[in-house]
């Protein structure tokens, strides 16, 4: 622990480790599970369009384009580890994983041979919106009241 000297001149104590949750904004959690519902949302409620409409073009933009080329999202008990990667990479996109898989094939289209790209696409929205929503968290921790 060091000490900080205000202007008046006394001596007040500054921590040296990372803030706690205690002293989070009490409504991050909100904000991240708001980005992961849908991309963009976490920012876009604490006001940052810029940020909203980058995360959003980025991740829709790749899963929309990725379901163009064939490709499909991992199912819950996919195979193996690079299987349960594809599947925790894809359940990142959040709302749009949701859709889907209610409304999608569970598996990529193999008789196009973009359907593999097309599924890589969409785990790499779902790893981007992580990273949203993980900056939606860490910005709504660091706003003041």
């Amino acid at each position: 622990m060091t000490n900080k000297i205000d202007p008046e001149g006394a001596a007040e104590p500054v921590s040296s480790h990372r803030s706690t949750d205690g002293d989070r904004h009490p409504r991050a959690a909100a904000f991240l599970l708001a980005a992961w519902i849908a991309p963009g949302l976490g920012h876009l409620l604490q006001r940052s369009w810029m940020k909203a409409a980058a995360f959003f073009i980025a991740v829709a933009g790749l899963a929309a384009f990725g379901y163009a080329m064939q490709g499909a999202v991992s199912a819950p008990g996919s195979d193996g580890p690079l299987g349960t990667l594809g599947f925790l990479a894809d359940i990142g996109c959040g709302g749009i994983y949701v859709l889907a898989r209610a409304f999608g094939s569970a598996s990529a289209d193999l008789s196009h041979a973009a359907a593999d790209y097309g599924s890589r696409l969409i785990a790499a929205g779902g790893i981007i919106n992580v990273l949203a929503m993980i900056d939606a968290f860490e910005t709504a921790g660091r706003r003041k009241t």
